[in-house]
Parts: C-alpha cells; structure tokens; sequence
C-alpha cells in the first residue's frame, strides 16, 4: 500500500471516532457508595427473582422479565431523594442472550431468594468519580 491510502484510511477512522464521540450522552452519577460482596465487587452477594418486567431507560440498566433469575453482585447506597437501584446480571436459559450484562435494575422490583453474603461480611466502597457516557 502507498502513503496517501494510509493517510485517508486515518481520517476515514478519525471522522467516524469523532462522530461517535460526539453521540454520546453524559450520565448523571446514581450514587456516591455502594455494598459488595468483594473490593472489585466480582462475587455475586445474592440471587434474585424479577416481581415485574423493566425496561432499562439507558444504557447504564439492564431488561429484566417478571420471574427472571438475576445474580445480584452490588446495592448503591441510595441518596436522599433518589431510588435505590442494585447491579447485577440476568440468569436464564431463556435470556441467553443478556447473560453476563451486567446493568442497574430498580430493588423494589425484584425479590432477594438466596443470599451469599451476610449483611456484616460486606464491604462498603465508593462509586467511581468517572464520567459515565451512553452511546
């Protein structure tokens, strides 16, 4: 390949970088702490059944469907005024396509069935202080 093919295969990339960059939306944080199982939150501290179906409303949630198994892996602790929202992961063999997506998921709307973790062998860590972006 010649030098001036390589140059416009680099803008092409560029302006396409560029143009998904500047789609993306700024998300508003959730919560300033959360409760998990482990320092990097990568133990599930419950397992969780689906009361009701959920829509995520962007990309930071996940779907969830009335009966669905849900591994449970971290509880933001909420802020005065806001919804208290858990993260985890959809367990279905139905769903396999959503397995292993971790999102946020409203806690009234699911019911805690086995838990992993005692409430006192938790641990209590700060939320990242990153910007968080929906594309």
């Amino acid at each position: 390949m010649n030098h001036p093919l390589h140059f416009a295969l680099l803008l092409l990339s560029l302006g396409f970088l560029c143009q998904t960059t500047t789609n993306a939306i700024l998300m508003d944080k959730l919560a300033n702490s959360k409760i998990c199982a482990d320092e990097e939150c990568s133990y599930a501290l419950s397992m969780a059944v689906a009361l009701d179906d959920f829509t995520a409303p962007d990309c930071r949630f996940i779907n969830i469907r009335k009966d669905q198994m849900i591994y449970v892996y971290s509880k933001l602790t909420p802020e005065e005024g806001t919804g208290v929202f858990w993260s985890g992961s959809v367990y279905s063999e139905r769903y396999v396509d959503q397995m292993g997506i971790l999102g946020y998921f409203p806690s009234n709307l699911v019911k805690e069935t086995t838990k992993f973790k005692k409430d006192t062998d938790t641990v209590a860590i700060p939320t990242a202080d990153v910007d968080f972006y929906c594309f």
